[in-house]
């Protein structure tokens, strides 16, 4: 099942991870390295290509146990690498999940996280029968807040010290898909 994964709306591909994502993963977290590393903890100075080749290898294995669903963002038309998402932090018992992504810095404001974003959040609620997907955006990410918006996310509030990456602890903004979000969009 995890290699047959591709979820589409005719802009953008998700897919899982393959190896030989390696090298595009590697260039596209360097090149977006400033707009990346205030808010993520894997794009830190020193990220090298070994750490890419170890994330892309773990991620078959999260997927199988369910703890992390992480995709590829591809150009639909190209298969060209713009980015990735996925859905962690998972409380089965509730069916609750987060939602993050990331788009290289040269595909940003073209709506490439808006499309993946409703794509990954479609997935988690239609196929993995999730009850509530949120989004954990901290306070001064405004082009993360803008995506969640633009998707259609609930804005729920702010959280104080809801983040921490390496030494700064963020407040955040927490937005939230529910299944009833999807039924009512497709209703229009």
């Amino acid at each position: 099942m995890y290699e047959d994964i591709r979820l589409t709306d005719g802009f953008v591909l998700l897919r899982p991870y393959r190896p030989e994502d390696v090298y595009q993963l590697h260039k596209a977290v360097l090149e977006s390295m400033a707009e990346l590393s205030p808010y993520l903890d894997f794009a830190h100075d020193g990220y090298n290509l070994d750490q890419s080749k170890q994330w892309i290898a773990d991620c078959p294995d999260n997927w199988k146990k369910g703890i992390a669903y992480n995709f590829a963002i591809t150009d639909a038309g190209t298969g060209r690498y713009l980015g990735g998402c996925g859905l962690n932090d998972f409380d089965t018992g509730k069916r609750m999940a987060n939602l993050g992504y990331w788009v290289r810095t040269i595909m940003t404001g073209h709506g490439v996280a808006t499309a993946s974003t409703l794509l990954l959040a479609k997935f988690g609620i239609d196929e993995l029968k999730l009850k509530r997907i949120r989004l954990t955006i901290a306070v001064p990410n405004r082009a993360s807040q803008r995506v969640a918006e633009k998707a259609g996310a609930t804005r729920e509030g702010q959280m104080r010290n809801g983040m921490f990456v390496r030494d700064i602890m963020y407040d955040c903004v927490v937005y939230s898909f529910i299944p009833g979000d999807f039924s009512r969009k497709e209703a229009h």
